[in-house]
This record gives structure tokens, C-alpha cells and sequence, in this order.
């Protein structure tokens, strides 16, 4: 694998070049259609722990919505662009995107725009595009949501985000899994490309809970599970209700804490699952969607993590649940083993015996899953958002400097 592939770690060595161009880059950022959920994370943690002059970058310009904007930190460095029609519906905000944010681009002498959204259309080089969204390449996945207007998007997604993978010259994956996912639709890409995974916030770090036997919970004090994610067809949280509803008809004081927004349709199903296994509400609750800066409070609350997901680019979530000290139980689908290791219990995300099976081996052992838990919240500290920042800045300038 050539240098250009950068992996998660390793330093990149660039070509000695002219001083007052290294010291003089200028990198565009197209957030046009970042406006909520792991896109703006990843944009404020990337700009809050970057530190772009080491990289030969003077200047860094966003353009964005009003609403994303207001959420990044402010640096000498950093100057945040907010047309009109970003601030509009998707039409107007593509039209924006397709015919005005290259000539912007240019006029504010641009050596580099990155695309993290993945689909661009316009006509500035040299782009960076990123991968951060899998389901439009999961076929398998995708066709959870039958003939519906999602599916029609996602379709059209994985078009556009498809093309412009192929014409851009520096690729950013997240993970090995996800570069291998997408490769199988696009083909080989011949630019420049980069593995590096999303870092974690410090906040989320806490010391692994003490684990008690599970004599000593009952239903006054059950024993918590939490899964945090957005209620879709292909994170299975009805099959992990059935579960444990398995869990409780053997007597054993579990309790299931449900979060995340709810797409509708999978909304309705998960609703029909409660009502069948808990029609009085005893064991599960769906909280909602909880704001990002409060789900370490969550964690902290929970006695262990489960993660049911089948299709992911990278699983923030299933990071923050192993920084928080929790034993985790999780599906063995997509590049859930290349994040979480050896330091947790697999199941099939499907299978609600074999996902009860996964979680009554935790229960039934609370060294294993102290265990687990130990090693789970040590596995997480390579992942950090200053080593992002610096891996992806450091490829910024790679790929301009070879344009």
C-alpha cells in the first residue's frame, strides 16, 4: 500500500517543497449539506483539535448554514462563509453548492476543498471527498427499506456520492471495511486515498464500573443495557427488545434503555415490539433523541452497551460506549470487529436468542465483563481526535501539493 493510503498511526512523510508554500496553503471546507448528527461532530472536533500551520496551512474557509456554523470554535485561522441559501431547503442549497461554491472557492484562492458531505458536482480542483455514510452501498442494507422515497434517496446517493468518489483526487475512509464496501460499487479509484478513523471526545473517558454479581440487582434495581442509535430498519432494536424480553421470562432483573431519532417507519415497529414483549412498560423505555453533549451522562448511568447495528462506515457510538467503561455486546455485522476487537461479545443482530444468549454470558459473569470492560475502554484510547485532525490536515496538504 502506497504512503498516500495513510493508516490510522503512522506518520506521512511529504516531499521537501518551497517554504512560503507550505506556510501559505489555503483549504476550503464545502458544509453545505452538513447540518445535523456524525457530519457536524465531526467538523467541530476536527476544527477544535486541528492545528493546520504545522501542515503549511495558513488559512482554513467554510461555508456553511448559519446553525452549523454557530457551532464551530473559533480560531485566528479559521473564517466561516454563510450564504443565504445555505441557510434554504436542499434545491436551494444544491444549486448553491453545484454553480456558486467553486467560483467561491477560486475567489478566495483555495489550494484544496474538502467535501465531507462525499457528493460534489462542481468544477474546482483539486477535491477531497470522504466516506461517512455506508447504506448507500450495503445493497443488502439499503433494501430494508423497500419502495420508499429513503430507499429512492439513498439510490440516488450512492450515484452521486459514486461519481464523485471517482473524480475527485484525495478519498478519505474511515475505515478498512468501509473503503472495501464502497470499492465494490465504484470500482477501483485511482487518486490518492486515506484511512482515518473519527476520534473520540474526551469527555466520554471514564474508569470501568465496578461489576457486581447479578444477585444483588432486582426490578426495583434492575440491571441497565443501553443502546444508543437512531431507531432505522438496520439497527434492530425490535429483535434486541425480543431479546430481552427472553432475559426476563427467566427471572432476570434486566432493564433496556432505548435512544436515538426514529426514522417512521421503523418507529412504528419498534412500538409494535413494545407493545407485544412490555404492553405495561416495565423494562423498556425509548427515550428519544438525547443532545450529543449529554449521552456521557447516559453511559455513566448504564451497567452495560450493546450495539445491534448492522451496516456502519465507522460506529462513533460504539466508541463512546468503550471509552465510557462498559462491557459491550455487539453485532457482528460490518466494521464493528475491526473497531471493537477482542475486547467484547459478538452476536447476530437478527437472531434474538443468540442476542440474549451474547448478553446472559455478560449477566452471568461479572469478572468477564469487568474484563471486557478494561480492555474495551484501553482499545479506545487510539482513537483520538487530535490524531484525526493531524492525519487529515497532514493529507490536505499531501494532495495539494500533488495537484
Amino acid at each position: 500500500m502506497s504512503d498516500a493510503n495513510i493508516k490510522f498511526g503512522n506518520h506521512l512523510s511529504l516531499k521537501p517543497t518551497d517554504k512560503s508554500i507550505r506556510n501559505n496553503l489555503i483549504v476550503g471546507i464545502d458544509a453545505t449539506n452538513i447540518r445535523g448528527g456524525g457530519g457536524v461532530t465531526h467538523i467541530i472536533e476536527l476544527l477544535s483539535a486541528a492545528d493546520p500551520v504545522v501542515h503549511g496551512i495558513s488559512k482554513v474557509i467554510i461555508w456553511g448554514g448559519s446553525h452549523t456554523l454557530g457551532k464551530l470554535p473559533q480560531r485566528s485561522w479559521l473564517k466561516k462563509v454563510n450564504p443565504p441559501a445555505l441557510n434554504k431547503g436542499l434545491l436551494a442549497r444544491s444549486f448553491w453548492q453545484r454553480f456558486l461554491l467553486s467560483s467561491a472557492a477560486r475567489a478566495e484562492l483555495c489550494d484544496v476543498l474538502f467535501v465531507p458531505g462525499g457528493s460534489f458536482n462542481g468544477t474546482f480542483k483539486p477535491i477531497i471527498s470522504m466516506s461517512q455514510n455506508l447504506l448507500p452501498f450495503e445493497l443488502s442494507e439499503l433494501g430494508r427499506y423497500g419502495l420508499s422515497l429513503m430507499a429512492l434517496k439513498l439510490k440516488i446517493l450512492r450515484y452521486t456520492q459514486s461519481q464523485s468518489f471517482k473524480c475527485a483526487d484525495g478519498m478519505i475512509f474511515l475505515t478498512n471495511y468501509a473503503e472495501r464496501a464502497v470499492l465494490n460499487v465504484t470500482g477501483p479509484l485511482t487518486e490518492m486515498t486515506a484511512t482515518i478513523p473519527h476520534g473520540i471526545s474526551p469527555r466520554f473517558m471514564m474508569e470501568p464500573k465496578l461489576q457486581r454479581p447479578i444477585e444483588e440487582y432486582s426490578d426495583k434495581n434492575p440491571y441497565r443495557l443501553l443502546y444508543v442509535s437512531g431507531i432505522e430498519p438496520y439497527k434492530h432494536q425490535w429483535q434486541l427488545i425480543e431479546a430481552v424480553h427472553f432475559l426476563r421470562k427467566q427471572d432476570i432483573p434486566v432493564r433496556l434503555d432505548l435512544v436515538g431519532p426514529a426514522f417512521p417507519y421503523a418507529l412504528m415497529r419498534l412500538n409494535t415490539a413494545i407493545e407485544e414483549f412490555d404492553p405495561d412498560n416495565n423494562w423498556v423505555s425509548y427515550l428519544g433523541a438525547i443532545p450529543y453533549e449529554e449521552l456521557h451522562n447516559l453511559y455513566a448511568q448504564a451497567d452495560l452497551g450493546v450495539f445491534a447495528s448492522s451496516c456502519e462506515n465507522m460506529p462513533i457510538i460504539l466508541l463512546e460506549k468503550m471509552s465510557s467503561g462498559l462491557p459491550i455486546a455487539c453485532s457482528n455485522r460490518g466494521p464493528m470487529s475491526e473497531i471493537l476487537g477482542d475486547a467484547g461479545l459478538y452476536f447476530d443482530p437478527e437472531n434474538p436468542l443468540e442476542i440474549m444468549q451474547t448478553l446472559r454470558q455478560f449477566i452471568n459473569s461479572p469478572e468477564l465483563r469487568s474484563e471486557m470492560a478494561s480492555h474495551s475502554a484501553a482499545r479506545c484510547k487510539q482513537y483520538s481526535w487530535s490524531r484525526c485532525a493531524d492525519q487529515t490536515f497532514k493529507f490536505f496538504t499531501k494532495v495539494s501539493l500533488a495537484s
